[in-house]
This record gives C-alpha cells, sequence and structure tokens, in this order.
C-alpha cells in the first residue's frame, strides 16, 4: 500500500494533527493507499511557504525557471513505473492510459518551458510629451490548482506547470481518489531541484474537501484559482472567489457530441467514436457523450459502431493488457448502470455492451435515446454513448447545441466547407472536424463555454490566465500641468 505525506514549503510532513484517510483500490476494495489527512493548520502552512517563495521565485531568469520545468519533464518520464503502478491501484486506470497521461504530462511541461521567455508586453503610443508607456505582465502571484483523479498526471501537471512558467508559486490539492499519484507530482518536482515552496501539495480526506477548498480559497494570499472538475464544485468555487474578486480558471463537465452528417466516412466516423467515448472508460471531460447522426446512414453507422464496441476488451487492468479497465469506484458505476436503465425504460436500444461486474463495465452504444431519458442531458463519465438519430444538418447542429455543456464536438463529412460552417456554430471551445472529440496538445487553447467553464489551459493562451496586465509609464522629459 501507497503512504504519503503532505509537500509545504520542501518538507514532506505529517498532517498537523497527524490525521489520514484512505483511498480504496476500485477493483478489489481494499486500501490502495495511506495519505496523510490535511487540515487549516496545513492550509495556511502550505500558503504560506508559497508566499513566502515568491519574491524570489518572480525574479529569478526565465531561462532558470526553463531549465527546471524541463528537467521535471525528463524526472516525471523516469517516474514512469511508478506513475503506472499508481494510477492502477488507485483509479482502476490500464497501462495504456498510465503510460499516456505520463508522456502527455511531459510534454505540458516542455511546453511550459517554452513559455518562461513569452510573457511579454508592448509600447502604447501616448499622447503626453517625453512619456513611455509600457503594458506588461507580471506574475499573479500565490495560485492555487485543483485538479481530478480521471487524468491524474496529464490534469495535475496542468494545474502547476503554466503557473510556475509565469513566474507564480503553487498550492497544488491533490484528488481525494488518486493522493498517491497527485503526491508523486511533488515528489517529481522536489527531485527537479524547484526551490522550496514554489510547489506545495496537500492531500486531503474527502469529508474535508469544502473546509479545505473553501479555506484555499478565501486566504488572502491566494491570488488565483484553477480548476479541473464538475461543475457543480466549479459553481460553488466561482461563487466564493467572485465575493473576494478573485480569478479563476475553470475546466469543468462536458457532453460532447459527435455530428455524423450522411456524407461521413463511416468507417473514419466509427474508428474516432469508439476512441472518443470508450478511451479510460469514458471517463474524460472531452469523452464522446452523445452521436448525433444523419438518419439516412444512422443504421450502418450503429452497426459498425456496435461491432467494434462489442469486440473492446474488459478486465482488471492489473492482470494484464486490457482496453477498458474499471471505472473509478462502486458509486459511478452504480450511476451509469442507472442512467443506462431509465434509458432502456424508456424505449432506448442496448445496440452494443450492458453488461456489468462490479466496477468493470463493457463498451456500451444506446441507440434510439430522445430528450425524456437522464442520459439525453447528465453526464454519464463511463463507457456508454448514445446515438440520436437526426434528419438534416439543421436538427443536427439543433441537438448537438441542446446541452447546457460546451467543452469539445466533433463533425465528420467529406465535405470540408459543409462541416466548417457547422463548426462555427458548435456552442463548444473545442471543435474537431473529422477528428475525435478526445484531443488536446499542450500548445492550444484549451477550455470551453457554458456549463464547461471558462477561460483557457495551454500556450500563449494561458499566459492571459496566470499573469495580469500593468501600464507603466516613464516620464523622460519635462512634464506640462495645467496649475
Amino acid at each position: 500500500m501507497n503512504e504519503t505525506l503532505l509537500l509545504i514549503g520542501g518538507d514532506s510532513v505529517h498532517a498537523a494533527d497527524r490525521r489520514t484517510f484512505d483511498r480504496v483500490n476500485p477493483m478489489t476494495g481494499r486500501p490502495a493507499t495511506k495519505a496523510a489527512a490535511c487540515g487549516l493548520r496545513d492550509v495556511e502552512a502550505a500558503v504560506k511557504a508559497a508566499a513566502e517563495a515568491l519574491q524570489a521565485w518572480m525574479a529569478m531568469g526565465p531561462g532558470r525557471r526553463r531549465e527546471l520545468l524541463l528537467r521535471a519533464a525528463d524526472v516525471l518520464v523516469a517516474h514512469q513505473s511508478d506513475f503506472n503502478a499508481t494510477m492502477v491501484s488507485e483509479t482502476g486506470a490500464t497501462q495504456g492510459w498510465a503510460g499516456f497521461n505520463v508522456a502527455f504530462g511531459a510534454s505540458i511541461l516542455r511546453e511550459a518551458a517554452s513559455m518562461t521567455t513569452q510573457v511579454s508586453g508592448e509600447i502604447i503610443p501616448t499622447d503626453v510629451p517625453d512619456n513611455l508607456a509600457l503594458a506588461i505582465r507580471q506574475p499573479i502571484g500565490v495560485c492555487v490548482g485543483i485538479a481530478p483523479w480521471n487524468a491524474p498526471v496529464i490534469l495535475g501537471v496542468r494545474a502547476i506547470a503554466m503557473p510556475l512558467a509565469c513566474g507564480n508559486t503553487v498550492v497544488f490539492k491533490a484528488s481525494e481518489a488518486c493522493p498517491a499519484v497527485h503526491s508523486l507530482i511533488g515528489r517529481v518536482m522536489q527531485e527537479a531541484g524547484f526551490p522550496s515552496g514554489v510547489v506545495n501539495v496537500l492531500t486531503n480526506d474527502p469529508a474535508d474537501a469544502a473546509e479545505v477548498v473553501g479555506a484555499l480559497v478565501d486566504h488572502a494570499a491566494v491570488r488565483h484559482i484553477n480548476f479541473t472538475g464538475s461543475t457543480r464544485v466549479g459553481r460553488i468555487i466561482a461563487e466564493r472567489a467572485a465575493r473576494r474578486l478573485k480569478p479563476v480558471l475553470l475546466e469543468l463537465g462536458g457532453k460532447a457530441p459527435f455530428i455524423v452528417l450522411d456524407d461521413a466516412d463511416l468507417n473514419a466516423a466509427v474508428d474516432a467514436a469508439a476512441f472518443g467515448a470508450f478511451m479510460n472508460q469514458g471517463q474524460i471531460c472531452m469523452s464522446t457523450e452523445r452521436i448525433v447522426v444523419d438518419e439516412r446512414v444512422a443504421d450502418e453507422f450503429v452497426t459498425r459502431l456496435s461491432a467494434k464496441a462489442a469486440g473492446l476488451s474488459v478486465r482488471d487492468p492489473a492482470q494484464g493488457p486490457t482496453v477498458l479497465g474499471a471505472v473509478v469506484d462502486e458509486r459511478s458505476a452504480d450511476k451509469i448502470s442507472s442512467l443506462i436503465a431509465d434509458a432502456v425504460g424508456q424505449g432506448a436500444h442496448i445496440s452494443a455492451g450492458g453488461q456489468r461486474n462490479g466496477t468493470l463495465l463493457h463498451a456500451t452504444v444506446l441507440d434510439h435515446v430522445t430528450t425524456e431519458m437522464r442520459i439525453y442531458a447528465e453526464e454519464s463519465f463511463g463507457p456508454v454513448v448514445t446515438v440520436v438519430r437526426v434528419k438534416g444538418d439543421e436538427e443536427a447542429l439543433r441537438v448537438a447545441n441542446d446541452t447546457e455543456y460546451g467543452l469539445s464536438a466533433a463533425i465528420f463529412s467529406r465535405d470540408i466547407v459543409r462541416a466548417w460552417n457547422l463548426a462555427k456554430r458548435v456552442e463548444s471551445g473545442i471543435c474537431h472536424i473529422n477528428g475525435p472529440t478526445v484531443h488536446d496538445e499542450p500548445q492550444m487553447p484549451f477550455g470551453g463555454v457554458k456549463a464547461s467553464g471558462y477561460g483557457r489551459f495551454g500556450g500563449k493562451a494561458a499566459i492571459d490566465e496566470f499573469t495580469t496586465l500593468r501600464w507603466i509609464t516613464v516620464q523622460t522629459g519635462a512634464r506640462h500641468y495645467p496649475f
């Protein structure tokens, strides 16, 4: 069993009151990790350490920050086997998903490293004679990063990489479902040589989550919060931060539509839909949740997708290679099963999958889904994809936009102009033509609209999020005043 401590001010320490909590293995139900359970004194200590480290880190040259981020990427990769074993035991992830997480996490660190010299400004023309007016970007201060369990290395690294590149210090609150994975990220930063207090990691008992997050948001020294997770919690954080006029970057839930037009390459569409729907058991914010297919090709598309889904392996990932592993816990499996049962009870047809063994769920395709069914609107966050049949492009667009969410989307058509014109009208932060809804790259502006949040991670877009824009002038000659 893993045992983890807090990382505060460069030291691995027990919680102030020495409390711990257990994270169980979703396959066995036995404890996978015993983690330190932080309290309010630990929150105070972590923020204090970050605040004390801020001035020196801000003053450090971009080349040195770049060097440390690049070293962290190499250290992360060196811990591949540790991340693999820990992700499998804590979240039920497959070895392939764990490996991808580490590789992508390293790419995020390298992209952040390249951004350290891109935090720039401009000279703005002024009407005042002999006056130099500049707009410059400076670090915003102590940043809190909060990441979930579903892509724990990717999203954990993303929560801290660009804030660090921009000259901020960080308090990273780990997910209760993967405390050892997220604590290992802190260890990586330590081994890479980040100065004490620049990166701090807190783990907490699930029962204390609201209190810990509230204390982090409220703390006067915290100047920015980024949160990836559910829309419900994102709203709470945004409302609480707004009372203190603190900026927040939110990447929240999704219900990604996948539009299949009547001229689509069906083989390509099936491959992309299956990947988008079933990768990591459908537990990705960008997962394909709704296939909106023109009725003229719906029968053939569903037949092909169902055949592919039926051939996807599912088993305990600790037992060897598999396409699908476990969902994160029994509660999630129960919710997914209830959504399927509700849909079938109202006329939906299971054309593939539907079986469940504890936290193992087979890849499931639900055809003939309608608005009355819960799964039409609710995020399933599991290996189940719905099919809604439509007549023509305009109805496809209406159904695609008929959701509170707006993160990722996809459109399949051989007519690129036709697809492009639809893509511009899809209400999402991301839209891929002839590609899967699950697609991210570290340099891309990643984020959503509507209930999927606001702000953007990735590349130059993230510089705007994690810096503050200041106007500074220099009077270089005599200035005239009216009195």
